[in-house]
């Protein structure tokens, strides 16, 4: 059935969004419910979704976004993006809320990306098979902003401080292992290492690391003893012994480049990314596993999580700029004093996640109601008390 078409005067001011929260078995059933004050389903609230992305488009008057930006994509996107990015808005957000841990994961660059898509469109695949890895052409670069104390692994760590972590679970048999982290070079260390720990030949070895995880009353090791008590048997429970811990506090963010293998696994974050769904997993799932394919694309380059620090725009002005172009994330603290003035065009999305937030003089947003806000539109007023993030194109 046709969707009605918007007024023409509604695509230069904001618009409210209806958005699709995805119920991925990794989410909490009660997070999201909690931190918005709605009823709880029952099942997983995984992933909020706010954009235009064709799996979930976020709609507007219920138009979905990426039609409203096929039809004027000047208007809605502003000429510099729509030049720089095509028809297409180029950032996609979310709010997570995430109860156990996310597939072992990474995401391809541009080049590979677009050969990947071309390769399985080219042999028949469809989008929607469960054994499709390249879902479009695009690199999916991301950062998450923590909203609650927030944790997850990124990226590997030096393969020697590696061996002395795993050293400490006291298993025999993984002396090949340690011998080879200890003395090769550090990228062939851990491609060999991580390659081996994900073949079948392994699980028994896994077999025993996973229970000297459970055994182990160490510290260092707790996070992979939780992540071994919550997907048992799994091949990732052991990978993930090659990959940083990272704690994020409310407020504090980080972000993850193509091919930095990565696994997000407890708390309530703010989202942002390129507007792509292309995700290599290995394990900790049971979603597609490709390992031939996430082996070629993984940078075993050692090298310490990449964290953003906001830069201050003014009093209760939080700027997250990581170095993607297609995205960066503001936050923005309301006190009910100075209002803050969004700069027009370029598209944004605004979502209110406590307190209340007006934009301009006609459009309230509650937390988890969110707005875009077209290229055309003027410069746009936000007022109010409580937490609001706004998501931009990057510089």
């Amino acid at each position: 059935m046709p969707q009605p078409d918007l007024p023409p005067a509604a695509t230069h001011a904001p618009m409210r969004l209806a958005t699709t929260i995805r119920p991925y078995d990794w989410g909490s059933v009660t997070a999201l419910p909690e931190l918005f004050g709605t009823e709880p389903t029952g099942q997983p609230q995984a992933e909020l979704w706010m954009g235009a992305h064709p799996a979930a488009p976020s709609t507007a008057g219920g138009t979905p976004l990426d039609e409203l930006i096929a039809r004027d994509p000047a208007g809605t996107l502003g000429e510099r993006s729509a030049a720089r990015f095509g028809p297409a808005l180029p950032y996609l957000l979310k709010v997570l809320a995430i109860a156990r841990p996310l597939s072992l994961q990474v995401h391809p660059t541009t080049e590979q990306a677009a050969a990947g898509f071309a390769d399985e469109t080219a042999r028949g695949i469809p989008l929607d098979d469960f054994a499709r890895t390249y879902k479009d052409a695009s690199h999916k670069p991301e950062m998450v902003c923590a909203i609650t104390p927030f944790h997850g692994l990124c990226g590997f760590r030096s393969p020697a401080a590696t061996a002395d972590l795993i050293d400490r679970l006291g298993v025999p048999a993984l002396r090949p292992w340690l011998g080879t982290l200890r003395t090769q070079e550090p990228g062939q260390a851990l491609r060999t290492v991580f390659a081996e720990m994900l073949g079948e030949a392994s699980r028994p070895l896994r077999d025993q690391v996973e229970r000297a995880l459970l055994d182990t009353e160490d510290g260092d090791l707790a996070p992979y003893a939780a992540i071994a008590r919550a997907c048992p048997g799994d091949p990732g429970v052991v990978a993930a012994l090659l990959l940083h811990h990272v704690n994020l506090l409310p407020g504090q963010a980080l972000y993850l480049g193509a091919g930095v293998p990565h696994a997000y696994l407890g708390g309530i974050g703010v989202e942002i990314m390129a507007n792509s769904d292309n995700v290599l997993r290995c394990g900790l799932t049971t979603k597609h596993i490709d390992v031939p394919e996430l082996m070629r694309v993984v940078d075993f380059t050692p090298g310490d999580p990449h964290r953003v620090r906001p830069e201050s725009g003014g009093q209760g002005e939080h700027r997250y700029r990581p170095p993607a172009p297609e995205f960066a994330l503001t936050r923005y603290d309301l006190t009910g004093d100075a209002p803050y003035e969004l700069a027009g065009g370029v598209p944004q999305i605004v979502v209110c996640i406590e307190g209340e937030a007006q934009l301009g003089a006609a459009l309230t947003l509650r937390p988890g109601q969110s707005a875009f806000i077209p290229a055309s539109a003027p410069s746009t007023r936000l007022t109010g008390k409580g937490t609001t993030f706004g998501a931009l194109p990057g510089g």
